[in-house]
């Protein structure tokens, strides 16, 4: 059996105000062909499918697209869960349709842990998925009046790894033909790292649970959040596969990549890493404003002939005037998306922000806030149970 752990799509994603669906078209046509000419039996996405709540019809004719192209292929079994960004209604609404196309899909944290647990059985050969989806506080953990944000923290933190353990403790009690055990996750897990796509998602500073933390019963910790490829506290068995698009210029620099594991005699026996082609070139060029031209002639379009697009960072203390570069960029088949400034002032007060900010779609809510409480003078530093609750609200509110 082989199994394709991929999460993160964010289909629908805006990258400076350009759509993004391109790339995200052509990630889902490759997939689709990797898929089939591999031979892959399962697919698992572990997490926001959509980037926003309320997804684009583009975007979910995209998704349903995809989902149908698959049905009757090599691929016997999809497993879908939620992510933060995702809405559980809408993953949700059509669950029992996809379900007869053998497409299992958790949009949010079941009231019976068995609603979470599959058992899949392609060929003879079996599988057992707990798809665990963002785990939302409400979903988990009751609140009592009169606790602190310590007690509510510590709280969310425990029936959090609770939920993976009555996962693992019913896998366990239905895994009959001793065949692996895998889990998905979409949540930040000690020791990941994170790129500027995610400073707008929440990863906070509490409540967070390490690779030890999963139970030991679970060959295989497919999770999603983080949008970088990587194992997590050593352990090759906990990874997150990443995104599989470019959602900011800080993810230029490394291969994106999907994870494909084998299994043989009820055991998994190769986990790799497969990357996935650059369907759009992406470059952060820096240097002096002379620097920055000379180099132009070195950004190339992809094999899929997508235009690539183009950070300057530029070394100067102070504005300049950016009409020579727009000018010399006109020879090129580029497109500029953000010019800034290496020394710049990075905290501007939010009076200029508002000053220098064209649509209110560029205002980052946790960055105002931060603004807010230092022209406050108050030290979140010194207090991040203030910031965790900040970011409790706004994820609750956005979830909505």
């Amino acid at each position: 059996m082989k199994i394709l752990h991929t999460a993160d799509w964010h289909l629908g994603h805006r990258l400076h105000e350009q759509s993004q669906m391109e790339e995200q078209s052509l990630f889902l046509d490759w997939l689709e062909g990797y898929i089939i000419d591999n031979s892959i039996d399962v697919l698992l996405v572990s997490g926001d499918v959509f980037d926003t709540g309320a997804p684009s019809n583009q975007s979910l004719e995209m998704y349903y697209n995809f989902l149908i192209k698959l049905n009757g292929s090599c691929c016997k079994s999809i497993v879908i869960t939620g992510g933060n960004h995702d809405s559980p209604g809408t993953l949700n609404a059509p669950k029992h349709i996809l379900n007869a196309l053998s497409i299992k899909v958790v949009g949010k944290a079941t009231e019976h842990i068995e609603d979470e647990v599959f058992n899949i059985c392609i060929n003879n050969e079996h599988l057992i998925v707990a798809a665990i989806p963002y785990l939302r506080d409400g979903d988990i953990r009751r609140a009592v009046a009169g606790e602190s944000f310590e007690d509510l923290t510590d709280k969310y933190k425990t029936a959090l790894i609770n939920h993976y353990h009555q996962a693992a403790a019913h896998c366990k009690d239905i895994n009959q033909a001793n065949a692996p055990m895998i889990a998905m996750g979409h949540l930040f897990a000690v020791g990941g790292s994170i790129s500027e796509s995610e400073q707008q998602i929440y990863v906070g500073t509490l409540g967070h649970i390490g690779a030890e933390d999963f139970p030991k019963e679970f060959d295989y910790i497919a999770l999603g959040h983080l949008h970088r490829p990587q194992i997590i506290g050593g352990n090759p068995k906990v990874r997150y596969s990443g995104s599989p698009n470019v959602l900011s210029f800080s993810e230029v620099g490394y291969d994106k990549k999907v994870v494909v594991l084998n299994i043989s005699d009820n055991k998994i026996t190769e986990v790799t890493d497969v990357v996935i082609p650059n369907f759009r070139m992406f470059y952060r060029i820096k240097g002096s404003v002379a620097t920055c031209i000379n180099q132009f002639p070195n950004v190339v379009t992809s094999s899929y002939d997508l235009t690539s697009w183009v950070e300057l960072i530029l070394d100067e203390d102070h504005t300049v005037n950016t009409d020579s570069i727009k000018s010399a960029a006109k020879k090129y088949d580029f497109e500029i998306l953000k010019i800034s400034l290496k020394n710049q002032r990075m905290v501007k007060g939010i009076e200029e922000l508002l000053e220098n900010t064209k649509t209110i779609k560029e205002l980052v809510p946790t960055n105002v806030f931060k603004l807010k409480c230092e022209e406050l003078g108050y030290n979140l530093d010194e207090n991040p149970e203030v910031w965790d609750a900040f970011n409790e609200i706004f994820q609750e509110v956005k979830g909505h």
